[in-house]
């Protein structure tokens, strides 16, 4: 869209910014002009699948949100995640096609940015033709992006900055527009649900003007714990407004002892979350920060800057690589003695089936692939607890084979 004379330079987002004051406010009534539109029937079969770019959270012509805690690595995640579509390889375990992004970050300088690509095409052995001209960079410090301001206490669509927006990702084919953080994109107060609900609106009419995909990424409230689409800083409307809301929680202390982690803040796991109940630990998808030195040392050697990395990180199964036969080995090693349920005591039933399976308990991915196991073979049945006495005539639970 020209909103200039042929002869003035072109205006930049900010002076279209103050061009749109007063253009439009979200107070003001619409025409009464509506009109009930028929429906037209459509045979399913002939009803276009929906567009989905990356995975079940990414979809042409809506709106969708990233929802963490700071510091957690959501941006790293994302960049990992651009970086996959850019490329097509799935970095993260997802398939996709080779896909044209922009990413917007409105907190970072451009250098800072170009560290974390950067490091993301180190780790990954990525090449400038796994990319090619598919990425498209912005720095909120070198060119803001705000859609919407507060003029005179009225809240309103800054019109001329989301017409140049949706413009730019038509000439530029871009697939998926990632806006991060969701909060400098606007000036509107966070607690003001209407603003914040039209603000979303707004993003979604991107994507369907645009024909593409908005990636929405967002704080939480200070002090939440278990990270919910409900944990989101400002109304309950913004996530209502997305169609789909992905939340990031940092691995527990209980979670990080089940399998066996030392540091679990450099793990977090992510599931979609519009209001069901989260997933099992064992059920979401998980990922691990790791450090990568970028070789920028301007003296030599391996000391220069370390750029965290987000990579996918498998919750441990504690079947993997356990047999038939194994089990018939741990079987003859607990009916073999008296062993008791719980782990703390000297006569725990893991230590007889630490020796029968070649594990150490002083390990402790090993000692929880162990309890594990328990539990599997508890919940299946191989495995039963039963009342019992100990060498003192204590009531206590052992665990015995079921059967033969």
């Amino acid at each position: 869209m020209d909103m200039n004379n042929d002869d003035d330079p072109p205006l930049t987002i900010a002076e279209m910014l103050e061009r749109a004051r007063h253009k439009m406010t979200m107070s003001k009534p619409a025409a009464a002009n509506i009109t009930a539109k028929p429906y037209t029937w459509t045979a399913p079969d002939k009803i276009p699948m929906r567009d989905w770019l990356y995975g079940g959270h990414l979809i042409r012509q809506f709106v969708s949100a990233t929802v963490a805690s700071g510091g957690i690595g959501k941006s790293s995640l994302v960049i990992s995640e651009t970086m996959a579509m850019l490329s097509g390889r799935p970095l993260l375990g997802v398939k996709t096609e080779q896909l044209r992004v922009w990413y917007f970050n409105l907190e970072d300088p451009t250098e800072e940015i170009a560290r974390r690509i950067q490091a993301v095409a180190l780790h990954f052995n990525l090449e400038p033709d796994d990319i090619g001209d598919r990425l498209f960079v912005n720095s909120g410090r070198d060119q803001p992006l705000v859609i919407a301001e507060v003029s005179e206490r009225t809240p309103f669509i800054c019109s001329p900055v989301v017409d140049a927006l949706v413009e730019e990702i038509i000439d530029n084919g871009v697939d998926i527009i990632i806006v991060d953080p969701f909060v400098s994109c606007h000036k509107l107060p966070e607690n003001d649900n209407s603003g914040i609900d039209a603000v979303v609106k707004e993003w979604g009419r991107v994507a369907d003007r645009a024909d593409c995909a908005v990636h929405l990424v967002h704080h939480i409230r200070k002090g939440e714990q278990e990270v919910t689409v409900e944990s989101a800083r400002g109304g309950g409307s913004f996530g209502d407004g997305c169609r789909s809301v992905r939340v990031v929680n940092r691995m527990t202390e209980p979670e990080a002892k089940t399998c066996g982690i030392d540091k679990p803040r450099l793990h977090f796991r992510t599931y979609i979350d519009k209001g069901n109940l989260a997933p099992p630990a064992d059920n979401s998808d998980w990922f691990k920060l790791v450090s990568v030195d970028l070789g920028n040392n301007p003296f030599g050697g391996v000391a220069g800057d370390n750029v965290g990395v987000v990579t996918k990180w498998e919750w441990p199964n504690p079947l993997d690589g356990v047999t038939g036969r194994d089990f018939d080995a741990v079987a003859d090693a607990i009916r073999a003695g008296h062993w008791r349920a719980d782990s703390q005591a000297k006569s725990w039933v893991g230590i007889p089936i630490a020796k029968a399976l070649d594990l150490s308990l002083a390990v402790k991915v090993e000692r929880a692939k162990v309890a594990g196991l328990i539990k599997i073979w508890l919940a299946a049945g191989s495995l039963v607890e039963v009342d019992g006495v100990d060498d003192k005539r204590n009531k206590r639970k052992f665990v015995e084979v079921t059967g033969e």
